[in-house]
């Protein structure tokens, strides 16, 4: 059995985390095991990372469930120190194969002896988690559903729009200063 694993903090899950998942599920055979890996454990209702580990269980869930995709969730904490963050992590999703896009964080996971596999991404920079929380952020104050469908429907699975919408996710990121004042 071969574990494939997917690492992020998935604040929100995006279309870009939609992706890794799908390349690394290209690879899974039976009896083969996903893992998606939600760092920033203890992180949550801050500018970077606004939603609480539940609330992105959840998200993932809710694209999962309309994907028809079987996978395991774990939650890493972190703890600041990136020579050592592999050896943390192993311990919570187990040894495998990571599937990223990120380059620092394939180099840790090389430096470990982990395989890597990174997919070619084209939109990289579109798919950014600053870029898709600015993004949501401009939305936070919209009441109007359906534009707020479809501005988000460019970077974020449709699953997770509505589970933004319904739980009334977008509104806390308009709590967060920005750091830049009107006057």
């Amino acid at each position: 059995m071969t574990r494939y694993i997917v690492l992020g903090r998935f604040q929100p899950f995006h279309m870009g985390h939609e992706y890794l998942i799908k390349s690394a599920l290209s690879h899974v055979e039976d009896g083969d095991q996903l893992v998606v890996a939600i760092g920033s454990k203890q992180a949550g209702w801050e500018p970077d990372n606004p939603w609480t580990i539940e609330e992105r269980q959840a998200m993932i869930q809710a694209w999962a469930e309309q994907a028809n995709v079987e996978m395991e969730l774990v939650a890493i904490e972190d703890i600041n120190d990136p020579p050592n963050w592999v050896a943390h992590a192993e311990k919570i999703h187990g040894n495998g194969i990571l599937v990223t896009t990120d380059e620092a964080t394939a180099q840790l996971y090389r430096e470990a002896e982990f395989e890597v596999r990174v997919p070619k991404m084209n939109q990289r920079e579109q798919f950014e988690g600053w870029r898709v929380r600015q993004t949501a952020k401009m939305l936070s104050t919209v009441y109007d559903d359906d534009a707020v469908r479809e501005v988000l429907k460019a970077s974020i699975p449709k699953p997770v729009i509505e589970w933004l919408i319904e739980t009334d996710g977008l509104f806390r990121l308009s709590t967060f200063e920005t750091g830049v004042h009107a006057g």
